[in-house]
Formats: C-alpha cells, sequence, structure tokens
C-alpha cells in the first residue's frame, strides 16, 4: 500500500473532473483548475498546493492508492505526488515541515549491476538527487523535462521535474546536478515562467561552486536569436561558478534528435557526480554501460514476435523540401536501394545521415507515434510505423510529402498549432454525471459498460491518431476556420460514450452544428481515399450528421436541404437532377424559375450545358442520339419505391 506524504497539481489543468470523479476527498475542481481541499493540508489552505503542504493525519495512508490512481487518470498529467520513503512515518498536523518547492516523485535508486566496479557502487550508494528546471513557453521544454526524468531514473537517478515559476532560487546552490531545459520567445527573450527567476537571479545570484549543470536550449533557427535563452543561462551559471558536464546542445524547430544526444551524453557524466560533488570522470564509460543495460538479451519462447524482413526495393525517392529562410520549396530526388521492411523514418533518417543532415522530419518511437505523419504517394501514414514496402513496389517511385491541412515549418516538419487549438477548443475530453454502479475505494461511482458497448465503442475509435484524420480533410486547407474530422471524430466519440453526461452530450451537439462544425465539410467520402482509419473516420461523421438532423428536427440549411431532397425522391420516385434542383431551391423556387429555361432542361432531363433549351433538344436528333441524355444511372425510375417511401417515413413522419 502507498503512503502519500503530498499531493500537487502544476500549471495546465484542464479542468476536466477526472481527479475529483475518482478522489472528491482529496481533489475540488473549480472553473480554472483542480485544487486540493483545506481539510486534507497542514496549511489550511484551498489552492493547487504547489507549496508543497503534507497531508494530515493517516490520510495519505489511507487514500494513497486512490490518490495515485487519480493522478494517473489525469489526462494531461499535471498531478503530483511524494510518497513516504520506506520506514518513515506519514506525516502529522502537529509536526509539519516547512513547505517546499514543488517537485516530481523521486524515483527509487536502481541497484548497481552485476559486476559493477566498487567506484560505481560508490557513487551510486550516495546522494543521487538530480533537478530539471524548464522554461516553457508552449509546453515543449516542459514535455522533455518529463522524458529527461525518466531517462534519468535508468542511471540511478532521483529526478525532480522544477518549474522555473516560483523556484526558490536559494535552494538552487545546495544542489549537485541540475540540468536546465529552457525555449527562446519572441526576439531572444526567456519563456514567461522563467522571466521572475531570471531576474531574480541577476539581480542576487548565489555562488554555484558545487553546481555541476548541463544547458538544453530550443529556439527556432529562422530568428537572429537562436536559442538566446538558453545561451543566457548557460553563461549565468558558469559565471556563478558553476561546472559545465556538458556542452550546451542547440535545438532547432525539430528538437528531438538534437535533445536524445544531449540526453545520452549529459544524464550518465552528471550521473557520475558523487555525493560530495566531485565528477568521477573516469567512469563514464561504466556508468554508460550501467544505464544501457544488457542490450544483447534474446527474446525467446512460446510467444516470441518473429521478425519481419522483406526483400530490397531499388526506387526512385522524391522528398518535399522546404527552406523558410529563402521561403523556397522543391524536391530533393535520388535512386537508392532499401529492405522494404525498413520503415519510412528509417529511410528518411538515413538521407539525413548520409545525404544531407539539413533535412527537417518528426521522429517518433517506432510504434506509430502520431507526430511523424506524412504524406507518402497519396496515403497519409505514420513514418515511424509504416514500412516502405507498403507504399512502393520494386522499380516504383516513393514521394515523401508533409501532412496536408497544416502549414509547412520545414521541409516534412508542419505546425500542428491549430489542431491543437482547435481541440482544445471543442473539449473532447469525458466530463460525466453521478451514476449508478460500481464504485471505486473512495466510494465515488465509476459507473458499469457491458462488454458489447465497451468493444463497439473501441472498435469506433480504432485509429492510428486524430491528427492522420485531420490532415485528410479536403476543406481544412481552404477553411481556416474548419475544426477538422479529426476534432469532430473525437467529439462524437464522446457522444456515443455513455459515461458521458447529458449536458456534455446536448454542448457536443450544439457544437457539431455550428457553422465551422461537421456540415463544412462538403463530403466525407473523401476520408475514405486514405484507408481503412479515413473510412471509419467517413462513418462515423456520416452517423454524426444523421443523428443531428434528428435532434434539430431537420432545421438550418443542410436540414432542409435533406429534408426536400427526400421528399422529392418520395413523391417522384426519381432520383435525377430535378430532384436535387428541388433540393437546393424548394417548390417556390423552382416555380420562379420555370420560365428562365433552365427548370424546362431538368425536366426533360437534358444536361446543364449553359446553352438554350433547343440545343438540349437538337443533342438528341444529331448522331449519336442520346448524347445529351443525362445517363440512365442518374436519371432513372427508383426500382423499388417502396423502399425509399419506407426509409424516409422512418427518418422523419414528415416526409
Amino acid at each position: 500500500m502507498a503512503i502519500v506524504a503530498k499531493v500537487w497539481i502544476d500549471e495546465d489543468c484542464i479542468t476536466c473532473d477526472a481527479c475529483q470523479d475518482i478522489c472528491p476527498e482529496v481533489f475540488q475542481v473549480t472553473d480554472e483548475s483542480s485544487q486540493i481541499l483545506a481539510a486534507v493540508r497542514t496549511d489550511g489552505v484551498f489552492d493547487r498546493n504547489v507549496g508543497g503542504s503534507p497531508l494530515v493525519g493517516n490520510l495519505g495512508a489511507e487514500l494513497g492508492d486512490i490518490i495515485i490512481e487519480a493522478a494517473e487518470a489525469c489526462p494531461v498529467e499535471v498531478i503530483k505526488f511524494e510518497l513516504v520513503a520506506d520506514g518513515a512515518e506519514a506525516p502529522s498536523a502537529e509536526a509539519a515541515p516547512a513547505a517546499v518547492e514543488a517537485v516530481a516523485p523521486a524515483a527509487a535508486v536502481a541497484p548497481p549491476a552485476a559486476g559493477a566496479s566498487e567506484a560505481l557502487n560508490a557513487v551510486l550508494a550516495g546522494d543521487r538527487s538530480l533537478n530539471i528546471l524548464f522554461g516553457s513557453q508552449t509546453g515543449n521544454a516542459a514535455g522533455l523535462a518529463e522524458k529527461t526524468a525518466k531517462l534519468a531514473a535508468n542511471y540511478g537517478l532521483n529526478a525532480n521535474v522544477v518549474d522555473m515559476d516560483g523556484f526558490d532560487l536559494a535552494s538552487l546552490a545546495s544542489m549537485k546536478r541540475v540540468m536546465v531545459i529552457t525555449s527562446t520567445w519572441g526576439e531572444g527573450e526567456m519563456p514567461d515562467n522563467a522571466d521572475a527567476l531570471w531576474n531574480a537571479i541577476n539581480a542576487n545570484g548565489p555562488a554555484l561552486g558545487g553546481v555541476h549543470f548541463s544547458v538544453c536550449a530550443i529556439g527556432d533557427s529562422s530568428y537572429d536569436e537562436f536559442c538566446k535563452a538558453g545561451h543566457d543561462w548557460n553563461g549565468k551559471l558558469a559565471g556563478l561558478g558553476g561546472t559545465e558536464a556538458f556542452p550546451l546542445q542547440e535545438c532547432d524547430v525539430d528538437f528531438e534528435p538534437p535533445w536524445k544526444q544531449w540526453v545520452a551524453e549529459a544524464l550518465p557524466l552528471l550521473a557520475c557526480v558523487d555525493e560530495s560533488g566531485t565528477l568521477q570522470v573516469e567512469l563514464l564509460d561504466e556508468m554508460k554501460a550501467y544505464g544501457a543495460g544488457d542490450d544483447d538479451d534474446v527474446a525467446e519462447g512460446d510467444y516470441t514476435p518473429g521478425s519481419i524482413v522483406r526483400d530490397e526495393l531499388s526506387l526512385s525517392l522524391e522528398v518535399f523540401r522546404y527552406c523558410p529562410e529563402a521561403a523556397q520549396s522543391g524536391w530533393d530526388t535520388l535512386t537508392c536501394s532499401v529492405p522494404g521492411h525498413a520503415t519510412l523514418q528509417d529511410l528518411l533518417t538515413t538521407m539525413q545521415r548520409d545525404v544531407d543532415g539539413s533535412l527537417a522530419f518528426r521522429r517518433g518511437s517506432g510504434a506509430g507515434t502520431p507526430t511523424t505523419g506524412v504524406r507518402a504517394n497519396g496515403r497519409i501514414v505514420l513514418a515511424d510505423a509504416v514500412m516502405v514496402g507498403d507504399v512502393v513496389a520494386d522499380g516504383g517511385r516513393l514521394r515523401i510529402e508533409p501532412l496536408p491541412g497544416h502549414p509547412v515549418v520545414r521541409d516534412l516538419v508542419v505546425d500542428t498549432a491549430r489542431y491543437e487549438s482547435h481541440r482544445s477548443r471543442a473539449e473532447p475530453w469525458i466530463r460525466t454525471d453521478p451514476r449508478e454502479g460500481e464504485r471505486l475505494p473512495s466510494g465515488s461511482a465509476m459507473g458499469t459498460m457491458d462488454a458489447a458497448t465497451a468493444t463497439a465503442l473501441h472498435q469506433a475509435s480504432d485509429v492510428l491518431s486524430f491528427q492522420l484524420v485531420q490532415a485528410m480533410s479536403d476543406t481544412l486547407p481552404h477553411d481556416p476556420h474548419y475544426e477538422g474530422p479529426g476534432v469532430h471524430f473525437q467529439q462524437w466519440l464522446r457522444v456515443l460514450d455513455p459515461r458521458t453526461s447529458e449536458k456534455q452530450r446536448r454542448q457536443i451537439m450544439d457544437s457539431l452544428q455550428e457553422r465551422d462544425g461537421v456540415w463544412s465539410e462538403a463530403d466525407h467520402a473523401s476520408l475514405m481515399r486514405y484507408g481503412e482509419d479515413g473510412r471509419l473516420a467517413a462513418r462515423a461523421l456520416n452517423e454524426a450528421r444523421g443523428a443531428l438532423l434528428n435532434h434539430n428536427r431537420y432545421a438550418g440549411k443542410s436540414g432542409r436541404l435533406v429534408k426536400w431532397y427526400g421528399r422529392s425522391v418520395k413523391w417522384s420516385g426519381n432520383v435525377n437532377e430535378t430532384t436535387l434542383y428541388r433540393q437546393v431551391l424548394g417548390p417556390l423556387g423552382l416555380v420562379s424559375n420555370v420560365f428562365s429555361g433552365v427548370s424546362a432542361r431538368m425536366a426533360l432531363a437534358f444536361t446543364r450545358n449553359g446553352g438554350p433549351p433547343i440545343r438540349g433538344l437538337q443533342a438528341l436528333l444529331v448522331p449519336p442520339a442520346g448524347l445529351g441524355r443525362i445517363p440512365k444511372m442518374f436519371n432513372g425510375k427508383v426500382d423499388d419505391y417502396h423502399e425509399v417511401v419506407s426509409l424516409f417515413n422512418e427518418i422523419d413522419q414528415r416526409f
């Protein structure tokens, strides 16, 4: 059983109610953020508890597992907690420790690998704290800080991720190992959350003689002050006496690859700093081997997955290139041989390494990372998951372009900020009503879902990436206000989820009906050309349209068009341009245009070519006869008229 000493809420809470649903004894959601109740804290204050006030009495032991469950359920991972160390007593209200800086939960120190030297064992047995300070404007640096903290555990380090906003500058001098990850904002300025700390360290910076540090700077090389904030921090820490364990790493827009290089070198170096604050650089190779683990283990057994090996393919590769500095685009073309089982990411990585190091693209983990989307030979795919042999045959041409529907930043890297903005505004995260059914240990009802419903819900959402669905839209590149099929698909899945509250369901239906909703896409059939994911999304969104028609009683422009189309088919039993014309104009519009010639041509089943009606009639007389007529497949009697009547009567009795 876990015992939680303290719990707090980081910034960027989306007020989704998940934590309050699971543990209302500790969490309460307000309009701005989730808060920690005053009654459970030693300081008796109702806020996010960023000061780290401990939990009162034995509450941390009684609700420890539930608090951890609530933290894991948070969709944006802003709930942080600290566990009571083994053998230690839970804090009490009578003996409350002083408030401390908000940090992430400490990782357990891993035992040294078998065969490790006594010197390495000595380093691993001492203080293993690592503080990762981040300055972030849009969340990129914060995300890298969290990833760095997870990798630090491989080297036996207890990583604390620290937001620069509100950080106690005086505590910096006592830290032995520090990593700084910061972005640059505007024209070389500090991110908003780092500005106050930067001013403080310039005004009264402490001596940092015992601090070993390394800085990772994120920037955009299209700006003159590239990575300036990171260079400023690197110079300031060194100027105050700190020791630069590893040189500053600059990261451009595609920041993942250089960040990985920095982590691979900086982490083992900082891990070699012993408890006294001395860098044992002679242990670096052994520390790297310890952190890497044993990669030579071979998986064996009845259920070991087999390796996929395909024949080598000879192909012509065309890669889209765009240079923002020169505002020029073009194509790089080369002939190459590549194993058919290599992924598109493998191919691009090899091209970057061996042909052109300036090629920019987003890398993934190899398991289908949503941000790695590209268009390959007209297909929208994830570069780290799709094999070359799946998109091109031997001797063929492979054309790789950026994901459509998004502004291109550089080469194959696109800006998905608009998608994230639309998604944030649409709020497709679940909000529930109080419900009956199974209950959590806290007593809160979590509801039940039968197996058939759960399976159907899972199948309806079984797509690789909603970002890919977003890029399948034909309308999105031409309508900046359109929210897009990827966002609407997520909203519709919430409508289908039986756990969704009625209030949220009504809000989503109203949102889908709005001007920038599902009716903005002329035809969802355009999604189907992109494979099974596109077909799944198209079916779901057309289902959403049908539900909206009934929900709004065929009101609004779209509802009226469907209504008149249905009535025309029902009354006439014909599917032709006359039907479509009635759909758009209605009966009064049709009568008012009867003398224009258009209605006459349509009623007589001539094509609309913009010429006088007599020319359409002449087309019937000039061989080959019938040249001017609409094809029978589009202008003919409905074979089973009674089925048409039954269908529209079922949709709406007013038909």
